[in-house]
């Protein structure tokens, strides 16, 4: 057998182990699996893990924005007009959330960890002074105290007797300040001597700068990749006991800072929020790409605020057949010491437009006051997130069944960080790589494939007619050469 003879079939060895090893790996997706088999042990909250210092100490910075809603119209409204309110903000904070004494527990399958909150302000992201900026919005304490009381006729008429005493109405002015983080109230201060329980001092985020939420204990995902964040016990407890069914008291999903690996568009994702006493699910919506990085966005659908009529299984929300509302709202009295306390997204986004159409000065519109999850499919990790949510106060007013007045609005919003984001883009880089080693193999011997049919039909000519064959016979040489 010639040289050029050894060139031919060794060329056309050389291409058919190539093709046919290259689409052997793809079909049976092994380095693939692989792959996907190294990020599910990356990926675990564990010593020594990618990601386990990250989510100890997240190092994309969260901003938390406020914005009030300033009743203009407040002596209006106590005559039965319709209330009218200018939104005023943002008031921005940066957030910091470390989470501390973390600590294993049952043989290092979990893992346990407080998170404290501490806030500081931001002047230049914010739309003026909060020591300064004044606000007109409804006397929540003052509300509280009257529904507390409202089913006996003698502490209600004491209630008013103090009311009118110290010149408490149902409006007050307060500054940003004082409504965020707390003053001392005559109300509550007259019925603090008498009832120590309650704190003479209000404000919607009081004691909350620099203090936690309580201990949430997660599983590592080394034994489950997805169960990789998820919440196992909240203040030492596997489930809630403040709604009336078992399904609405589940505690399901993560905290919303982690999510297993490997992300499905047609997975419904739960998150775990103390904010709400509750759980809520977001869905796939469309893919979105931030800082170059590939995401999917999951959002909140409508279900997860449903009315018990458009969704049965919020029923369990409801506390007493009287206090189910309508669709985006959720009452949330029973872990805010009773008070008439009601959440929605903003402007009442996703709820009924009866809600937003009773207030003069609210639109909802869905790229301002949607709550949206961007996360990166392969690793899961958060990409950006803006959580937006509205507090409302539940008003009973002569000749309506309910009324609510918008109070504060706020958004926390996140998106990675230039070196986190670098980081990201290098593994995903070598996953995209790895993955893809097969099709290199596949596209070598597609491209061997028309040199050794070339090198054959030239053979054949020769035997015929010889003649030369310009670029197959180079590549002869080459061989021959490399033989020789």
């Amino acid at each position: 057998m010639t040289r050029r003879s050894c060139a031919i079939y060794g060329v056309g060895i050389v291409c058919a182990s190539l093709l046919i090893i290259g689409i052997g790996l793809v079909v049976t997706q092994v380095f693939q699996t692989l792959i996907h088999n190294r990020l599910k042990k990356e990926i675990t909250l564990t010593e020594g893990s990618r990601v386990f210092e990250t989510w100890k100490n997240p190092p994309p910075p969260v901003f938390m924005q406020y914005f009030f809603f300033n009743v203009t119209n407040p002596d209006e409204f106590l005559d039965g007009a319709k209330p009218v309110v200018s939104q005023v903000g943002p008031y921005t904070y940066r957030e910091y959330r470390p989470k501390e004494n973390v600590t294993f527990v049952d043989n290092g399958t979990r893992v346990s960890a407080y998170q404290p909150k501490t806030f500081v302000f931001l002047p230049e992201r914010s739309v003026g002074d909060p020591d300064d900026d004044m606000i007109t919005t409804i006397n929540i304490p003052a509300v509280a105290v009257m529904n507390k009381v409202k089913d006996s006729f003698w502490k209600s008429s004491m209630v008013s007797i103090w009311m009118n005493s110290l010149h408490v109405g149902m409006f007050m002015t307060r500054s940003v300040n004082e409504l965020l983080w707390g003053f001392k109230d005559p109300l509550l201060s007259r019925i603090h001597p008498m009832n120590p329980e309650i704190d003479e001092y209000f404000g919607l985020m009081y004691k909350k700068n620099g203090s936690n939420d309580g201990e949430f204990v997660y599983h590592t995902g080394e034994e489950d990749f997805m169960n990789y964040g998820r919440v196992a016990t909240f203040k030492g407890e596997s489930k809630l006991s403040l709604w009336t069914s078992e399904q609405s008291n589940m505690i399901n999903g993560t905290d919303g800072s982690a999510f297993h690996p490997l992300l499905s568009k047609t997975e419904r994702l739960y998150i775990f929020s103390p904010d709400l006493c509750r759980s809520i699910f977001m869905e796939f919506e469309k893919d979105v790409k931030v800082k170059g990085l590939p995401a999917y966005r999951f959002t909140p659908p409508r279900d997860v605020l449903a009315s018990k009529e458009e969704n049965p299984a919020n029923e369990g929300f409801c506390v007493s057949p009287k206090e189910c509302l309508g669709t985006g709202l959720l009452k949330v009295s029973v872990c805010r010491k009773g008070a008439p306390v009601v959440t929605s997204f903003p402007h009442f986004y996703l709820g009924d437009e009866k809600y937003s159409n009773a207030i003069e000065g609210l639109d909802p519109v869905r790229e301002h006051h949607q709550t949206y999850l961007d996360l990166n499919p392969t690793t899961g990790v958060p990409i950006r997130a803006s959580k937006r949510a509205q507090i409302n106060i539940l008003i009973n007013r002569i000749g309506e069944n309910v009324h609510l007045n918008p109070s504060v609005c706020f958004v926390q919003t996140v998106v990675i960080d230039d070196v986190s984001a670098a980081k990201l883009h290098k593994l995903l880089l070598m996953v995209m790589l790895v993955s893809n080693a097969p099709l290199v193999l596949v596209g070598l011997g597609a491209i061997l494939l028309p040199v050794f049919i070339g090198l054959i039909v030239c053979e054949y000519k020769q035997k015929v007619r010889p003649r030369p064959c310009f670029f197959p016979f180079l590549f002869y040489l080459y061989l021959t050469r490399q033989v020789s």
